[in-house]
């Protein structure tokens, strides 16, 4: 007989087999025991994770005649008959490729017989979720109410496209990733049996590399150690054959970029392409590997939930003290993008060698975090005395280099193009002053703690002035903003066209300047001025102790 694939061969023939599903297999076995068995059962879950397998173990048990504590005994001749495939009371069906109504009509005319051995008749539907609208149709009637000595067992890895109806007809049995310590003890038992000499951190690298699946992992396994074949399967072995890198080289990458070493690398790129590593690959453990390095940073992060040897957690924590999580955080996000890129690209050397580049250097991005880095960078330049450059210095730097301007205008705030202090907002690069603001972005102007002031007063009381004043103020002025102009003067500023021309005639602007003075104690010198609704809606007024709150760091103007 041919070679079988491990998978095949290890798969559990009862459910003393079946590994990280025990909520599931405990639940059909007191079912068979209690003789409570259902018509329909739902198995949900990710791919290799023992679906299939606990349905064909269910199927032969519920038919066993000799069960044992809720398993098949594998003796009598129904179970040798159902593994063996020559049962006619076991069928499996491939919902991939029979999914059409005539499929199913199939199935409920032959439900009508009793089967001629054994208890039950049992309908393996698997990838369920692929039949047709019409199948489900044609199967809910069946589902709800099938003979007596009729199971339907419905497989699938996307449960959210079962239609409802048929999900409220199944008992419906989750299926959950297979944690890496029981993969890890499924491997180990593996390789004793078959005679394959291991180390411990190679079947724990394997075991990762399933991601939950049982299955994946165990193919992966047999690949090593068909390549490996009578040699001892070791972690760099494995890293050979499975296109992988070790953590060290992810720890020396992040060290380069934290140095903004571009040069170095572009060379382990290169080096990484010479020992044939898959890239790919490498970007999604890159990813992976700032992954544990921000749940290290949180420091209460349970050990497993790292899942590395002791020195990679060592070299993982000395990592997470020397790079900001601000810079983690833009690393996985960059990388990510560049991940979901690799998969439609030919030419992944070429993206992942620009996104490194982009790593090195955040002005080359616009984005919040990239900014939060630099100003991260910033602030320790400052606190390290900027060699040799005074703080002052080193802002009037920032200011020229635009990244000031651009830190301001990720807070909605920009320096205006004299390096006074007004602002204003920007959609992440700093704008020239005077230069229209986006719609919907507000234009913030830095004025004198008076200016605010009187501003303010004037802003809260308009409509009581207006009221008071009566007559053509009240109607044409109750929709403008009024902005300061410096040396007690404040533009009205208007935005329809029929309020300005009857608003702006100067007897109604000298009456408001006479109500205010009498009431309020204050000259002001009001003008009239017509506006874009743009311009109309988006500015607002902050003191200057107001802006160095919002940036949180004192301006200084030379």
């Amino acid at each position: 007989m041919g070679y079988t694939a491990l998978y095949r061969k290890w798969r559990p023939a009862t459910f003393a087999d079946v590994r990280g599903q025990d909520h599931i297999v405990t639940t059909l076995k007191n079912q068979i025991n209690s003789g409570r068995i259902g018509h329909a059962y739902l198995f949900c879950g990710t791919r290799g994770t023992g679906k299939t397998s606990i349905a064909k173990i269910f199927a032969r048990a519920v038919n066993c005649g000799h069960p044992v504590d809720g398993s098949p005994c594998g003796e009598c001749a129904s179970c040798k008959a159902i593994a063996a495939g020559a049962s006619m009371n076991v069928v499996e069906i491939d919902a991939a490729s029979n999914n059409g109504v005539d499929n199913i009509r199939q199935i409920r005319e032959e439900v009508e017989y009793s089967p001629a051995d054994g208890k039950y008749r049992v309908y393996i539907i698997d990838e369920v979720h692929m039949l047709s609208t019409g199948a489900f149709n044609a199967l809910l009637k069946t589902l709800e109410e099938p003979p007596s000595y009729v199971i339907f067992i419905l497989a699938t890895t996307e449960a959210h496209r079962i239609p409802i109806t048929v999900l409220s007809r199944c008992q419906r049995y989750d299926f959950r990733r297979i944690d890496g310590e029981t993969i890890t003890a499924r491997l180990r038992e593996m390789a004793e049996t078959e005679g394959i000499e291991t180390e411990e951190k190679a079947l724990r690298y394997v075991a990762k590399k399933g991601d939950g699946s049982l299955r994946d992992a165990i193919s992966l396994f047999d690949q090593c150690a068909a390549f490996y074949y009578g040699e001892k399967l070791t972690f760099e072995r494995v890293l050979d054959v499975l296109g992988a890198v070790d953590n060290e080289v992810y720890s020396h990458f992040l060290r380069l970029l934290h140095e903004k070493d571009v040069g170095g690398c572009l060379r382990q790129v290169e080096e990484l392409i010479l020992q044939g590593r898959d890239l790919s690959q490498f970007t999604a453990d890159f990813v992976w590997y700032m992954r544990g390095l921000l749940l290290a940073q949180t420091g209460d992060a349970p050990e497993e939930l790292l899942d590395m040897s002791g020195e990679d957690r060592a070299r993982l924590l000395e990592d997470a003290a020397q790079v900001p999580e601000e810079a983690a955080m833009r690393y996985i996000r960059v990388l990510s993008e560049t991940m979901n890129q690799m998969r439609y690209s030919n030419s992944r050397r070429v993206l992942l060698e620009i996104t490194l580049i982009k790593l090195t250097h955040p002005s080359m991005e616009t984005t919040t975090d990239s900014l939060q880095q630099r100003i991260a960078e910033l602030e320790e330049r400052l606190a390290a005395g900027g060699a040799g450059q005074t703080p002052e210095q080193l802002v009037k730097q920032l200011v020229s280099s635009g990244l000031l301007a651009q830190a301001l205008a990720s807070s909605g705030l920009a320096l205006n193009a004299a390096g006074g202090p007004s602002a204003k907002a920007g959609p992440g690069a700093a704008q020239e002053a005077g230069s229209p603001t986006p719609s919907g972005e507000p234009e913030t102007i830095v004025l004198p703690t008076a200016d605010i002031e009187q501003l303010r007063l004037l802003e809260k009381d308009w409509k009581d002035i207006l009221d008071a004043v009566g007559m053509t103020a009240k109607e044409t002025l109750k929709d403008v903003k009024l902005e300061p102009l410096g040396e007690g003067s404040l533009a009205m500023v208007f935005h329809d066209r029929a309020a300005f021309d009857m608003g702006s005639r100067e007897s109604v602007c000298r009456s408001v300047e006479s109500y205010i003075a009498s009431a309020y104690q204050m000259q002001v010198r009001l003008e009239a001025r017509l506006t874009a609704a743009e311009e109309y809606r988006n500015k607002r007024f902050v003191t200057e102790e107001e802006l160095k709150q919002k940036i949180n760091m004192d301006i200084i103007i030379e």
